[in-house]
């Protein structure tokens, strides 16, 4: 059994994310903001069981009432921001897991770009539904929480395995990559990553999901080293 994971763009920049779970058929959507949008991908697939939100964002949640409504699936987000997410039919914690066919997820509290984000990680298929809190070559930013709180949530997201699937919500990589490249111009690694970068969005490709090992090597708030300079970074890339 292995979690796979399909990119569906949505809005002008965001993704939705389809999964799929081969022991049993599984198949989840994660922050579905556009319900006309994702129907498509979930109608191939054939069922939805779940529906999980990282964040309360309207540009990650508007459709999942609908969504719901099609489907009956459940919809999963933290009990923290229950208040402000649609009506939760399981609430979860920091080290919850959430059953996805054979597979499961693991529930990481991750507050910074707002107070009750959470991300979820498939051991099974090394998927990890950041949301916000981290896109490949960046962050999300500091709209409630603190310089602290996103440096505390990245280094849980930074220690995961190597071949982790990072699949964030939006499509910033390549402006990121310009920014990053103030903080490093002589990272080779980051200057690969450019170039690669370059030619997907050529092709019309997206850019994510990356890997965690790229992202160990290439994003400056990874590798900010304490929360005063990932705060510093951050307020640069603010006005970039």
């Amino acid at each position: 059994m292995t979690v796979s994971v399909q990119a569906v763009p949505i809005l002008s920049d965001n993704y939705a994310w389809l999964l799929r779970e081969s022991g049993s058929g599984a198949v989840a959507i994660v922050d579905p903001a556009d319900a006309d949008a994702v129907m498509p991908a979930i109608e191939t697939a054939g069922r939805l069981d779940l529906i999980l939100l990282t964040h309360h964002h309207l540009d990650h949640v508007a459709g999942a009432d609908a969504v719901r409504t099609r489907w009956g699936a459940k919809i999963v987000g933290a009990a923290a921001d229950a208040h402000r997410l649609p009506r939760l039919d399981i609430a979860v914690r920091e080290g919850d897991t959430v059953p996805f066919g054979q597979a499961s997820a693991r529930v990481i509290d991750t507050p910074g770009h707002t107070r009750g984000h959470i991300a979820y990680f498939f051991a099974d298929g090394a998927v990890l539904l950041c949301g916000d809190t981290m896109f490949s070559v960046g962050c999300g930013r500091l709209l409630e929480g603190t310089a602290d709180e996103m440096f505390a949530s990245l280094q849980k997201l930074a220690a995961l395995p190597d071949e982790t699937q990072v699949a964030c919500g939006h499509e910033y990589t390549e402006s990121n990559i310009r920014f990053a490249l103030t903080v490093e111009p002589d990272n080779a690694a980051l200057q690969g990553r450019a170039l690669e970068v370059k030619q997907l969005r050529s092709a019309g490709e997206p850019t994510v999901p990356s890997l965690m090992v790229q992202e160990r090597a290439t994003n400056p708030f990874l590798r900010a080293g304490n929360a005063g300079r990932l705060g510093e970074i951050r307020k640069a890339k603010d006005g970039f």
